[in-house]
């Protein structure tokens, strides 16, 4: 049986980029194709797998102006030469799943999210101009037809599920991305019997606008409890502008410092909407609460009361709000029990679901 990923790019480290990784766990002789890859990274992360990259590798500083590339990536996937291997898995961030693959090759799509700028959220990008708008069209009709050339969708989430039910047209099967990712040593926390042994709450994301961080620093500014972030991105420089002295923004940490930083927090907060969202789940691994908006993944992966609380609005008072329901709630939750049910999305799991569905589409 003869296997190959293929995933859009390898640039840094984001929720779709450690799912790889432990695909590659599964499959270590698969080799991984790619757009276009940033060598650091793949040292870092990836340092066994054999990566293969196409054309646009070859352009100079590639790693920095691939955004003003998109017209180039269908055509670089549809490229590559996969007539070798009986089962082809795409990470799907954008491209992927767009492949021309031969009859005989199966074609399986491990889909994050139909492309958000170009569906659902494609209103947000529409005052970018004509030439702009046009792209996004021809993409959005490529994106759709792309879809067709899939065998087998696997949504990370019933969210997602819906969405490529939606915008693609298509039924798919649910399987969790995995949690715990090697650096995290979540196997080496104690068995306490309460979490209130920290001050601090945390929160780790990358800093975009849409990633709701500046409703945290609102609420939190106004509360005056300490709050901890961890991540990087273009909004980060205007966070900390607005951040008081309760704050502290601390960019990007390795695994093995964000592992400590989960074990020692009070609370996690997940300000924004994700389509599944790894970091609750990780902070769960190390029995802490979270406090979530009430969307999108978030709905699937905290329970109500056992291992956090939700708000319902994605405004600094909706968030305060359920802070302190968090806090008087805070001696009701149990460790043990958040950390088992963070077992429910492990790496073991993942593992036994992805080698099923092979086996099954090989038949």
């Amino acid at each position: 049986m003869r296997i190959a990923f293929v995933h859009d790019w390898l640039n840094n480290l984001g929720g779709a980029e450690r799912v790889l990784v432990e695909l590659h766990k599964i499959f270590p002789d698969a080799p991984i194709y790619v757009l276009f890859s940033n060598k650091k990274f793949v040292r870092e992360f990836l340092p066994d797998a054999e990566i293969r990259a196409s054309s646009l590798q070859k352009i100079p500083l590639i790693n920095r102006l691939y955004k003003y590339l998109f017209f180039l990536m269908p055509p670089a996937i549809e490229s590559f030469d996969l007539s070798g291997f009986d089962i082809v898995i795409s990470s799907s961030v954008i491209f992927s799943k767009g492949l021309v693959l031969k009859p005989k090759t199966k074609h399986i799509c491990y889909c994050y999210s139909p492309t958000r700028f170009l569906w659902d959220r494609h209103a947000e990008y529409e005052n970018r101009g004509v030439l702009a708008g046009l792209s996004r069209h021809l993409l959005r009709i490529w994106d759709r037809q792309a879809s067709d050339r899939v065998d087998k969708f696997i949504a990370i989430s019933e969210h997602v599920q819906s969405r490529i039910k939606k915008y693609y047209g298509k039924e798919s099967q649910i399987i969790y991305p995995p949690i715990s990712p090697t650096s995290y040593p979540t196997r080496r926390v104690g068995h306490e019997k309460s979490v209130d042994n920290s001050e601090y709450y945390l929160i780790v994301s990358r800093l975009f606008p849409h990633k709701n961080i500046d409703i945290a620093i609102d609420a939190f500014n106004k509360l005056g409890y300490e709050l901890v972030i961890i991540g990087d991105g273009p909004a980060k420089n205007n966070l900390k502008k607005k951040a008081g002295k309760n704050i502290k923004i601390l960019g990007y940490k390795k695994d093995e410092e964000v592992g400590n930083y989960y074990r020692n927090c009070k609370a996690f907060i997940m300000p924004q909407e994700e389509d599944f969202g790894l970091t609750p789940l990780e902070a769960m691994s190390f029995g802490k609460p979270v406090l979530a908006l009430r969307k999108g993944g978030a709905l699937e992966t905290v329970a109500e009361n056992i291992t956090g609380e939700f708000f319902d609005d994605p405004i600094p008072e909706a968030l305060a709000d359920g802070v302190r329901r968090l806090n008087k709630n805070y001696k009701n939750y149990n460790p043990l029990i958040i950390r088992k049910w963070a077992e429910k999305f492990s790496r073991d799991r993942f593992r036994k679901e992805m080698l099923k569905l092979v086996n099954e589409i090989c038949g």
